[in-house]
């Protein structure tokens, strides 16, 4: 199957498409005059704004590259890992959303502070401000991998490093503008239409892929496809789960089974239910009625998205079936090769576009929460107790500017190191590591009520600290190296914070007036919000 180059028309969508994303911070920029406005858009928010600026900001290009990958290779798991993210959304909207909602009044980290003490919080900003960076240059690094695929037909002379350097910049500084001007709702607002942008491509994309499969004996027509399709697939495919694929340590817990997607259920629901751009946005809705709908839109969504994104990287491996299943470089652009395939001049630069939209959304939020937290936390709380809405606005926009010029260099660094592994794997272990104990420390906040003020620090400490002494140690010593696979890891981390927990509980007894404190934050969660 042969691909074709982008073209002019291409092009024209592109720089139509960031010349959009400008326009919308420049329209916002004028009208964020607090940081309530800045941030949290005043609690102004309609529901299905926010739903979809949530649904957007949940996964990015990553989804694109990487679990097309696992589509090519392997099939429907790639569905079935997003899937996975349903029940996790909608237990996190009947049990944390609210909850955190009646919490937040500037930043997501509020209700550490008032449940937990400064100390909690400032340990939270410094140790989440790293993982949210680390997160960020992850999606920087997929819309470089997939983007720079596609520009490469377009610069024959240049090499794949130059390319990816160009996209990466590219799209960084977009995003960065967008949100340095606009705030959290020139987010949302971009949010909204890369949403449509991005429903142009996908919806459209499986009937392409469908001719081609057609094509393959020679027939044509969607039914056709689709047979084709049926018939040639490789064994397995169809299958939610597989155990027999991906497993290269031999252990039991280790390939695509059913223990790997329940530790995934359990990443993805500790990350939606403790996400500081989720946290946002379902703080800036307008009431916690519409918060509760902005949760089923979402859960809506990834419900029906997943089987239409992962169809053509697995229709491909039927008309497309000599791609390198070794090839690093070539594995993660699968889903920008089916499209350089099959798509005609201007939907290409609609796909381009598509990808870019993926990763702007989440990075938009993610550097947006991150200048919300340090300029909440840090800046208000510790350096200038009495600034002004205008001069918090200011620092806002200038940590955004430090953040985005952080994640691009680590992307590079990333892209430099990055060898012959693939994103899944990068991203599991780094996560299985530090998301458990942050997650479940926040978590205990809101639910354990007789955990005393300083368990909160105390678990925090425990998980991370036996997390990384059990991960150097695997990775020193080889006949380990297993444990530092998402289950083993995921379960030691887990539960070293909650012994933490009740370590801290009982070691560190809280005084009367702390006990106070507590009942009075529990009294505040529990008591519903007029607006």
């Amino acid at each position: 199957m042969t691909t074709k180059s982008i073209g002019m028309l291409d092009c024209a969508v592109i720089i139509a498409f960031f010349a959009v994303m400008i326009g919308v911070g420049l329209f916002y920029s004028r009208r964020q005059k607090s940081s309530g406005q800045y941030f949290g858009s005043d609690k102004s928010t309609p529901w299905w704004l926010a739903g979809v600026s949530i649904y957007m900001n949940s996964f990015s290009a990553l989804a694109f590259v990487m679990y097309s990958t696992l589509a090519y290779k392997y099939g429907l798991i790639a569905a079935t890992m997003c899937w996975a993210s349903v029940p996790a959304m909608l237990l996190g909207l009947w049990f944390v959303a609210l909850k955190l909602r009646r919490s937040a009044q500037t930043s997501p980290l509020d209700f550490v502070r008032d449940r937990f003490g400064g100390k909690m919080n400032q340990t939270l900003v410094w140790l989440g401000i790293p993982m949210q960076l680390l997160d960020g240059a992850f999606k920087l690094l997929a819309i470089g991998t997939v983007v720079g695929m596609v520009l490469k037909t377009a610069l024959p002379g240049q090499s794949l490093d130059t390319v990816l350097f160009l996209a990466i910049v590219v799209s960084g500084a977009v995003i960065i503008s967008y949100t340095f001007l606009g705030g959290l709702k020139a987010a949302v607002v971009c949010d909204f239409i890369q949403f449509f942008v991005i429903l142009a491509v996908v919806a459209v994309l499986p009937f392409f892929c469908l001719g081609k499969l057609a094509a393959v004996d020679g027939g044509s027509g969607f039914a056709h496809g689709w047979q084709v399709f049926l018939d040639r697939i490789p064994g397995g495919f169809f299958r939610l789960a597989r155990p027999d694929v991906g497993n290269d340590s031999g252990m039991w817990f280790d390939g695509y089974g059913w223990i790997y997607m329940f530790f995934t259920f359990v990443l993805v629901g500790l990350n939606l239910a403790t996400q500081w751009a989720l946290i946002q946005r379902y703080a800036s809705t307008r009431s916690e009625a519409d918060a509760k709908k902005t949760g089923y839109l979402v859960a809506g969504l990834q419900t029906i998205s997943p089987a239409i994104f992962y169809f053509p990287a697995m229709a491909a491996r039927v008309f497309m079936p000599d791609l390198d299943l070794n090839n690093a470089d070539q594995m993660n652009g699968v889903y920008a090769i089916v499209c350089l395939a099959v798509l005609p001049s201007g939907m290409v630069g609609m796909m381009i576009s598509a990808m870019f939209s993926a990763t702007m959304s989440s990075l938009a939020g993610v550097y947006n929460a991150i200048s919300n937290v340090f300029t909440t936390d840090v800046y208000k709380n510790i350096i200038k107790k009495d600034a002004s809405d205008r001069s918090m606005v200011l620092v806002g926009r200038l940590a955004t500017i430090a953040l985005g010029v952080i994640v691009m260099a680590l992307t590079f660094y990333m892209r430099a190191n990055q060898g012959k592994s693939d994103l899944v794997d990068m991203c599991n272990r780094m996560f299985s590591v530090f998301l458990p104990p942050i997650s479940v420390s926040m978590l205990i906040g809101l639910f354990a009520r007789r955990a005393s003020r300083r368990a909160g620090l105390s678990a925090l400490l425990t998980g991370i600290s036996v997390g990384a002494a059990v991960f150097v140690f695997a990775m020193m010593v080889e006949r380990y190296s297993w444990l530092t696979k998402m289950a083993p890891m995921t379960t030691i981390t887990f539960c070293a914070t909650v012994v933490g927990a009740v370590a801290g509980t009982f070691l560190f007894r809280d005084t009367a007036e702390e006990k106070a404190k507590t009942a009075d934050f529990y009294r505040r969660l529990d008591t519903p919000a007029v607006g």
